[in-house]
């Protein structure tokens, strides 16, 4: 959006209400929903039908979100309704432009976010972050929050009243989310809030727990600028050294200095690594690399917690017990492995110097989850 000053006036438009299309064939994915996500997909249908204010998805990393809103969107589309696919972050929107515009193949799709190409906002399916839709006043019918949980969503006022702003006076907001933070949990606990909960992955394993691993002198060695030796240790002794690593750390400075360690002395059989975080240019590039099995090793801060799928990591994280790690964070990261239906499992390590309440609590949180998936643990 450029900048802007509160100073400055914003204009909306007045005139008549647009007359949208309607398309009562809109659907051209071919794959087929696991009987978990036909169920959601069905109830989220309905809550289209009905004209539900709100309605939550919560569903377990991995459980194949995208695909249950499908048909959902079907159903606004043979109604004429504007829609809009939102979420915190761009990386998100990148990720999921390519997949709505090949499940509605003949159907204008726009993408909205800071450098995109698409600029205009004017077709009836909308993909934006959250800050794009200050473009928009009373205009969807559907909004479709993806990663509700998610930084900076999460806590900022001025996003949320972006999107209500956007919505007509009568419209749907469907909320999706792996993570559903203590408001939303208390909304369903008092049946506040419609939802449909998906406990188990798309491929039917469960999710991959992770492992509390002490790492006596963790900080020491990394100030020092050196190696962990329990990192060593585990990339030794994995399980499957055919996996790709996945590595997180909390600030910027550590992914940057990581890299340096293993390539100044690397004893680790990688030979591609790269470092990725909101700074960097290149990091669409990088993913991307990562992605085609290109890169070995991709050090990252909490960028990748969420919104990426790569088919066969494996995840580290280092100083779990730093405050950039909450509860979401930690479940979210964890995630990330095990996610093809070729490799469904994944080792997820958290290297820490003592636990945290978050460690606790996530572990517990997936533990639960596989539990109400039919998983015992």
């Amino acid at each position: 959006m450029g900048r802007v000053m509160e100073c400055e006036p914003l204009y909306y438009y007045s005139g008549a209400e647009p007359d949208w299309p309607s398309y009562p064939l809109s659907l051209t994915w071919e794959g087929e929903l696991t009987s978990a996500q036909q169920h959601a997909s069905e109830r989220l249908v309905q809550a289209i039908k009905e004209e539900l204010p709100e309605y939550l998805i919560w569903a377990v990393c991995g459980a194949g979100k995208t695909e249950m809103l499908f048909q959902g969107i079907e159903e606004g589309l043979k109604e004429g309704k504007r829609i809009c696919i939102a979420t915190p972050r761009a990386d998100v929107v990148r990720e999921l432009k390519p997949r709505i515009k090949s499940a509605f193949k003949d159907i204008p799709i726009q993408a909205l976010y800071g450098g995109s190409g698409d600029k205009e906002g004017t077709t009836q399916i909308i993909i934006a972050t959250t800050h794009q839709l200050l473009r928009f006043y009373k205009t969807f019918d559907i909004i479709i929050i993806d990663e509700v949980d998610a930084f900076p969503y999460h806590n900022e006022p001025t996003l949320s009243y972006a999107v209500n702003q956007s919505k007509k006076e009568k419209s749907t907001t469907i909320y999706l989310t792996a993570t559903p933070r203590k408001e939303h949990r208390l909304q369903i606990a008092l049946k506040q809030l419609p939802h449909t909960f998906v406990p188990v992955r798309y491929h039917g394993n469960p999710l991959p727990v992770p492992q509390l691993q002490i790492s006596f002198s963790l900080k020491k060695s990394l100030k020092q600028k050196k190696l962990p030796n329990s990192l060593k240790d585990w990339v030794k002794n994995r399980k499957n050294p055919k996996r790709q690593v996945l590595l997180f750390v909390p600030t910027i400075q550590l992914a940057e200095d990581l890299v340096d360690m293993v390539k100044g002395n690397n004893p680790f059989s990688f030979r591609y690594i790269e470092s990725v975080h909101s700074e960097d240019v290149d990091r669409f590039e990088k993913i991307n690399r990562f992605r085609n099995r290109e890169i070995d090793l991709l050090v990252t801060t909490t960028i990748l917690e969420r919104g990426v799928t790569f088919p066969s990591v494996d995840v580290v994280v280092i100083d779990a017990g730093h405050s950039v790690f909450d509860e979401a964070a930690l479940v979210q990261i964890a995630g990330r492995a095990g996610r093809s239906a070729d490799d469904p499992t994944g080792e997820v390590i958290f290297l820490h110097e003592g636990k945290t309440d978050a460690m606790v609590n996530a572990v517990r949180s997936i533990k639960q989850m596989n539990k109400r998936g039919g998983f015992i643990s």
